[in-house]
């Protein structure tokens, strides 16, 4: 059974609250600083220049919400933990990340400059204790308590694996960051997967801190979902995936039952298969790992004909659907698992051949909007005559049509500021 705490409830309103308000500040912040996203190619979705920097808002929500509950659940434990060195080694290294990001937001750095760095921030964290000892031997229902059932990894082993699975994690995340609310919307799936684990097997500590990120999530979503006013940069994408790394290194892997190492790459099965599609595509064409290109799956659900919400929306509930088989995997055991994966596929592959249909516009309704368009134009067209007046006008980048600009809104006002003062420079 599952059950929620009052303490973890807490954790989650007040990260939600701080990184709702914290939002607008983070986009201000980012546009006072040029930290603005300009489209350059057509590997870019959005038409418009957009403040980055979000990440800011979700990080305070996160960081706040977990002093805040640890600190009052019991003050001399969590000031003994703050001291300890797997502590401060994840401290050290969250820092690092984060001011990676922000630089990368501001000015954008190349992969042979962010690598290496976040390599640097990964092996403080693994060097200080967070690191994968061991996996368990396949088929076994019950916990691994002796070293006959399970595979003790050596030393050096553990450190490179564990290593691996942070860097990768945190450029997974990175790479799939392509559309309004994806990237925040599958971390926090993967979030809510690690909480309920946590609480099922009673890691209070784990729960605290899954829970808190869900929170500082949900508090950032509303601005990042389409259409975006803001987006959370590398300085949130690179984050989620660093700390959820770790989350799944201290949660999921840390336990030496039967399936603990394939829970976390269930959770986050999502941007793990982007990436290594994506790997894979590169080397194949001929093209260095770290070049960006515009064929991840969400572009391909763009691609495919589905709309922004719809394609963002598919992914949430793949990611979903594998965090549930992964709850399965620690509550049912392999078993249900294997058939509710089976249900999942089934009705999956049915529905994903007929997916675009949902987003196509009848013929009749295409031509009554064409209609209306035109109508539209008609009506423009004789008010201007009447007044003697021209209007400004404004090519819309996505139709095509031209359309009466009474005024712009005072974010776009900001962002286009920034942009000629870049220019100027």
């Amino acid at each position: 059974m599952i059950i929620i705490e009052f303490h973890h409830l807490v954790a989650f309103a007040v990260a939600l609250i701080v990184a709702f308000f914290a939002t607008p500040i983070a986009r201000k912040i980012a546009v006072n600083i040029g930290a603005v996203n300009i489209p350059k190619d057509n590997r870019r979705v959005h038409k418009k220049p957009m403040a980055l920097m979000g990440g800011l808002a979700i990080i305070a929500g996160f960081v706040l919400a977990s002093l805040y509950s640890f600190a009052t659940k019991d003050v001399n434990t969590f000031t003994g933990f703050l001291i300890k060195p797997k502590t401060l080694g994840i401290l050290i290294g969250v820092f690092i990340i984060i001011v990676l990001g922000i630089v990368d937001d501001i000015k954008a750095l190349r992969a042979r400059i962010k690598f290496p760095i976040q390599l640097v921030a990964a092996i403080i964290v693994v060097a200080t204790g967070t690191r994968i000892t061991a996996i368990s031997k396949p088929f076994q229902e019950t916990v691994a308590l002796h070293p006959s059932m399970m595979y003790v990894l050596g030393d050096i082993l553990a450190f490179v694996i564990s290593i691996i699975w942070i860097v990768g994690m945190t450029n997974a995340i990175n790479l799939i960051d392509g559309l309004d609310g994806l990237a925040a919307g599958v971390s926090g799936i993967a979030a809510i997967t690690l909480y309920i684990v946590a609480v099922i097997r009673r890691q209070d500590d784990i729960a605290i801190i899954s829970v808190s990120l869900v929170g500082a999530i949900a508090g950032f979503l509303p601005y990042n979902f389409n259409p975006a006013k803001i987006f959370m940069g590398d300085t949130g994408a690179t984050f989620l995936g660093f700390i959820l790394a770790v989350i799944s290194i201290e949660g999921t892997m840390k336990s030496v039952t039967a399936l603990a190492v394939a829970i976390p790459i269930l959770v986050l099965g999502l941007p793990i298969f982007d990436t290594f599609f994506a790997i894979f595509r590169r080397i194949l064409h001929g093209k260095p790992i770290g070049e960006a290109d515009r064929g991840h799956l969400h572009h391909r659900l763009l691609d495919m004909g589905l709309s922004h919400r719809m394609a963002v929306i598919s992914l949430y509930i793949v990611s979903g659907a594998l965090g549930l088989i992964s709850i399965a995997l620690v509550d049912k055991g392999l078993l249900p698992s294997i058939i509710l994966l089976i249900i999942i596929v089934m009705f999956g592959i049915g529905g994903a051949r007929n997916l675009k249909e949902i987003t196509v516009i009848p013929d009749d309704k295409r031509v009554r909007q064409k209609e209306a368009a035109e109508n539209l134009e008609l009506v423009d067209a004789k008010l201007e005559a009447a007044s003697g007046m021209k209007p400004e006008t404004n090519i819309d980048e996505n139709e095509g049509i031209t359309s009466t600009v009474e005024d712009d809104t005072e974010e776009d006002n900001d962002i286009e500021d920034v942009i000629v003062e870049q220019k100027d420079m």
